[in-house]
């Protein structure tokens, strides 16, 4: 399989101040459009400098410390953590290392015991020093913030694995569970995607047990403050009270105490026939799937379980998987460092419609060859989703490859591309599916044959119709949209102790719910849509007593308040409608001094941080993209935000950002899309000047 290296966005010497010293007073009160217009233009030169040569559009997606450190753990238990690749994983694992001895969710948090228990193992496995002061401060952290003892059920797998723990400490992982009927009030088909191409293959470890005895003076018993033997129980992200009689936490830990006893007994008479199930369903989904679930910790397991299975390491499928992990690392400086799966259908939508909204569209052939590239990964398979509805096959994923799980978000953002591109092209209504419609003008733009165009035109209407349908067939009862699956409500599966990753159902969300509003708006879906009204009620329902929304996807209230605006608007909603007035006001109340926004993911643990942190041009962007959802785009709390943008610009067109804004998890996964304080700023500069009367043109000597 081909290589896809990234795009990596580097700081250089044109990196500006730091927002946090700039003097508000020296921030000017008008913007001069040649200003902006040389700033989008060197935005559109960087970005179509970059494009991939099969046309699309891929930046690093970053995490934390954990990608390393499991692969490290990976290799340990494959006997390789002395290898060279091992060496400069934990090279980057020093690197980031806090101050004070741990390691963090992302830059600027605090310790994060889980991922600084892993972290520290792999630096030992790898042949750091445990004396080293750098080791020593780490060990220290460790037991202030309460030892090995408190690190979560993933990371007690990894334990296991490696022989410092038994597998009784780990929570239940019976592979029976896959013989579940889907009527079953619980099967794997409620459980979210991700979670259930993670609990496949760990059901397979979990019944085999693998264990590599480590040598003691490599261990870490030195971080555990108690015996395993007395470690808290391990608790679902379900909340609530388990002190009563009845309560599915108590349920759950009851069911986890008796399939462990069973199993010590050896009583599991449907074991080898949920063993083969499990294989047959996990090996199936490698096929047009950059691994298991196109994400890092399934592609893992994955690993550990073919070896369970007896599958030999020259075996194609065990090559498979440690390709897929080989094509996620990158590495510069003696450091490899590995990313948690990769964003190109994502990252090539979004460039797109920053770019027709700075004035290059299909008329450009740079762009006409990333429509060509992004029609080739819609989805025509019936994957993990047809378990919950009947619908012909549509939609988008995320990554290269990923067949069985397309989702809403990148569906919806890939339709929005597709429309916006075409916005001023058009095809005949009879020959357009229903609920599209681009009516032939291209005639009289000479770029192509038209018979050449039209062509494109009817292929570009007919996905934009699948993609629709499909929309519309993922709508929960509840009139919002998760990510993957339909009605993925179970909120009792939040109380299994397997469920502390704080992700094991995808219910409905705001800011999911109102990209998917703003693609069916743009594509002609208005009040008085039975699917429009059920949605706007929805968002409505979901919006916050001060005017805010929550953000799933991104941090956090800015990015849900801004997209919940968008969608809303995109859908015909006024911007006289009292939740358009009040998420404007909250916008507006939030914007910081230097006329940036910016919030920290902490927010989503202390809602009194919501909406507050240092300004970032993608969170500015955000905010300011609310703005001009709702008409404010001569407001002077706009022309503040458009001054940090121009302010901050480095000479290449790009933004210096370290900060985390993107999310995977809550409360437990952080990512930093470097594509993103490129492609939302143009987006947002753009627009703003299409706002103010600005025309966007697009010469080629632009590109000099």
């Amino acid at each position: 399989m081909a290589s896809h290296q990234p795009l990596r966005v580097t700081p250089t010497s044109a990196t500006p101040t730091n927002a946090s010293s700039v003097d508000s007073s020296q921030i000017p009160r008008a913007v001069e459009q040649s200003v902006v217009t040389a700033a989008v233009n060197r935005t559109r030169r960087w970005l179509l400098g970059n494009q991939h040569a099969d046309g699309y559009w891929c930046g690093e997606l970053q995490g934390d410390s954990i990608l390393e450190s499991e692969y490290i753990l990976l290799l340990a238990y494959l006997g390789q953590e002395r290898s060279k690749i091992a060496a400069k994983a934990a090279a980057y694992l020093v690197d980031l290392q806090l101050p004070e001895g741990g390691w963090s969710l992302y830059p600027g948090g605090k310790l994060e015991i889980s991922g600084s228990v892993k972290a520290y193992f792999a630096l030992k496995l790898t042949g750091h020093d445990p004396d080293a002061e750098y080791m020593q401060r780490a060990k220290r952290a460790i037991l202030t913030a309460g030892g090995a003892d408190r690190v979560n059920s993933f990371t007690r797998f990894y334990l296991a694995l490696l022989g410092q723990i038994s597998y009784d400490h780990c929570p239940a992982v019976p592979p029976e569970m896959i013989l579940l009927p889907t009527w079953s009030p619980i099967n794997i088909y409620r459980m979210s995607a991700w979670s259930r191409t993670i609990m496949i293959p760990l059901s397979i470890m979990w019944a085999q047990r693998p264990v590599r005895e480590l040598d003691d003076r490599v261990g870490i018993g030195e971080l555990f403050v108690k015996s395993p033997d007395d470690w808290p129980e391990l608790r679902g992200a379900g909340g609530g009270d388990s002190s009563g009689w009845i309560s599915w936490e108590r349920f759950f830990r009851n069911t986890d105490r008796a399939l462990k006893w069973l199993e010590r007994r050896g009583i599991n008479p449907l074991r080898a026939r949920a063993l083969q199930a499990a294989e047959r369903w996990m090996v199936s989904r490698f096929v047009a799937s950059d691994g298991l679930g196109a994400i890092f910790p399934p592609i893992v397991w994955s690993v550990v379980a073919l070896r369970c299975l007896g599958y030999s390491d020259d075996s194609l499928e065990v090559r498979y998987c440690h390709e897929q992990l080989r094509g996620l690392m990158l590495e510069d400086r003696g450091r490899i460092r590995l990313q948690p799966c990769k964003s190109p259908v994502w990252d090539t939508a979004l460039t797109l419609r920053a770019l027709a909204a700075a004035g290059i569209d299909s008329k450009d052939r740079r762009v006409r060859h990333a429509l060509a590239w992004l029609l080739k990964k819609e989805v025509t398979r019936r994957g993990d989703w047809s378990q919950t509805i009947d619908a012909p096959a549509g939609g988008w994923f995320f990554e290269h490859h990923n067949d069985f799980y397309p989702d809403v978000d990148d569906t919806a953002m890939v339709l929005m591309a597709l429309s916006e591109q075409f916005a001023d092209s058009q095809l005949d209504d009879s020959k357009a599916p229903s609920g599209v419609t681009f009516i032939a003008a291209d005639r009289a733009r000479g770029l192509q044959p038209a018979r050449e165009q039209v062509a494109t035109l009817e292929r570009v209407a007919a996905a934009c119709e699948r993609g629709r349908r499909w929309t519309l067939a993922m709508q929960n009862r509840d009139g919002g949209w998760g990510a993957f699956d339909k009605d993925n409500d179970a909120a009792f599966l939040c109380h299994v102790p397997f469920a502390d990753h704080n992700a094991m159902i995808d219910p409905s969300t705001p800011d999911l719910a109102s990209r998917a509003l703003e693609a069916l708006g743009k594509l002609g879906a208005r009040p008085g849509n039975a699917a429009v009204d059920f949605a706007v009620s929805y968002i409505r329902r979901q919006q916050e007593s001060d005017g805010s929304w929550q953000g799933r996807w991104g941090v956090n209230y800015i990015y849900g308040t801004w997209q919940c605006l968008t969608g809303l608007a995109a859908a015909g909603i006024s911007i006289r409608d009292p939740a358009m007035v009040a998420g404007a006001k909250w916008l507006l109340e939030h914007q910081r001094e230097d006329g940036g926004w910016g919030e920290t993911p902490d927010s989503y643990e202390d809602t009194s941080l919501r909406g507050q942190g240092r300004s970032t041009a993608t969170q500015t962007s955000w905010g300011l993209l609310g703005l001009l959802a709702v008409g404010y785009a001569d407001h002077p709390s706009a022309e503040r935000a458009v001054s940090f943008l121009l302010q901050r610009q480095r000479d290449d067109g790009t933004w210096d950002e370290p900060e985390f804004t993107g999310t995977g998890f809550p409360r437990v996964f952080y990512l930093k899309y470097h594509m993103y304080a490129i492609y939302f700023p143009l987006m947002a500069l753009a627009r703003w000047g299409k706002g103010r009367g600005y025309e966007w043109t697009w010469d080629r000597r632009n590109d000099e």
